[in-house]
């Protein structure tokens, strides 16, 4: 019930984050979007304020204004509106905040004032007297206004790495309780069978006693240390595993032996290990046995009864590696990598976990990799884990 209802707020935390983000979202570009209309109207109401400043002090046609201390008083003061001012054939009289190599350049100052006559309609000062010295004032948008325009896209991606932070926090925690909950699971698995285990050893050692074929007690007995193997397994699921360097050719023979005997009679099983140099990696030798007896029981699914299974063994100088082959159904591609997620499987009995937790053994303790590198409908499938030769 407690977890149920961790799962709910989790959930519900989510769509609560996102909901709060998108309003954040549409509140902040609302605003933004106000205060830059509202600075780019002041802006134009300052150039339209100089144009009839310039206007009102003009005292002849040579434009004396320029040099007018109130025209410049005006225009000055606390002002980062980059502007040119032209008279009509586009010869420049005076600019602001626009650096002289655009001034002293035809052509980028074409572009600069096509720029600004797109941002703003250019204002025209009219003398009253003549309209044959008409002058133009192009002028762009500050530092500030531009600031204001592209600040919204800079808090959008503020907001959406910080949502995705969130949803990745939410997800790790998911994960990590899930996590938990398996290791649990696998340790009281574990403590469970360490009592029938104990139990078979002792009727093993008193059938050993009595007038039976010992063959078959003896066959008896490597499926009970197989069993323990298993609960040795399941114990080391979330406890630090030592790893040490040993042979990849005895270590998969062993599983591989252990397998042969109890494969169906139209099942073949071939394994190069015996026949190779040897071949030396670091691993702990009881999980590394249940990542390879997880391929092959796979393998051997995959057949339906009858086929063929080759286990193979390699390196180079770097990288060692063990492959498992079938001449089972395949896998389509689109599945390659989704077969090794937690709970899939294409089986109708079953939990879809060998292959996740092969991954994980292989990946997270050996820091290896675990991979389909061949398939193909109705041929069979190559699986192969890959190690750091030692």
């Amino acid at each position: 019930m407690l977890r149920r209802l961790k799962n709910k707020v989790l959930e519900n935390g989510r769509v609560v984050v996102l909901v709060l983000a998108t309003i954040f979202i549409a509140f902040s570009l609302l605003l933004t979007n106000r205060m830059a209309e509202a600075l780019h109207r002041k802006e134009k109401h300052d150039v339209e304020l100089w144009a009839a400043a310039m206007e009102r002090v003009n005292r002849d046609a040579m434009g004396d204004y320029i040099n007018d201390p109130l025209v410049t008083s005006i225009i000055n003061n606390r002002n980062n509106i980059p502007f040119v001012i032209t008279d009509e054939n586009l010869r420049v009289i005076s600019s602001h905040l626009i650096p002289s190599e655009v001034i002293n350049s035809p052509e980028r100052l074409h572009r600069v004032l096509d720029r600004m006559a797109k941002d703003n309609t250019p204002i025209v000062v009219r003398f009253w007297w003549t309209s044959a010295h008409n002058h133009i004032i192009f002028y762009g948008h500050s530092l500030t206004l531009q600031t204001l325009y592209i600040f919204p896209y800079i808090q959008i991606v503020i907001i959406v790495v910080f949502v995705l932070v969130v949803f990745v926090a939410f997800r790790s925690m998911k994960q990590g309780e899930q996590s938990r909950i398996w290791v649990g699971l696998a340790k009281e698995t574990a403590h469970q069978l360490g009592t029938p285990t104990s139990s078979l050893l002792g009727w093993i050692e008193y059938l050993r006693e009595q007038p039976v074929d010992q063959m078959a007690v003896e066959e008896m007995n490597k499926d009970l240390t197989h069993l323990m193997k298993i609960v040795d397994r399941f114990s080391k699921i979330g406890s630090e595993t030592p790893l040490s360097v040993e042979s990849l050719n005895e270590v998969v023979g062993d599983s591989v032996m252990y397998f042969r005997k109890r494969i169906p009679r139209n099942v073949t099983l071939d394994y190069n290990g015996l026949a190779t140099n040897t071949v030396k990696a670091k691993i702990n030798s009881t999980l590394f046995e249940w990542v390879v007896e997880n391929l092959m029981k796979n393998a051997l699914d995959a057949l339906q009864g009858h086929g063929e299974i080759k286990v193979a063994i390699g390196s180079d100088r770097k990288f060692a590696w063990v492959e498992v082959s079938d001449t089972g159904k395949g896998i389509p591609k689109s599945k390659w990598k989704r077969i090794f997620e937690p709970g899939y499987t294409t089986k109708t009995r079953g939990w879809g976990l060998g292959l996740s937790l092969s991954r994980r053994i292989v990946e997270e303790y050996h820091k290896g990799k675990i991979a389909v590198i061949e398939s193909e409908l109705g041929k069979g499938t190559t699986f192969r884990i890959t190690l750091k030769k030692a």
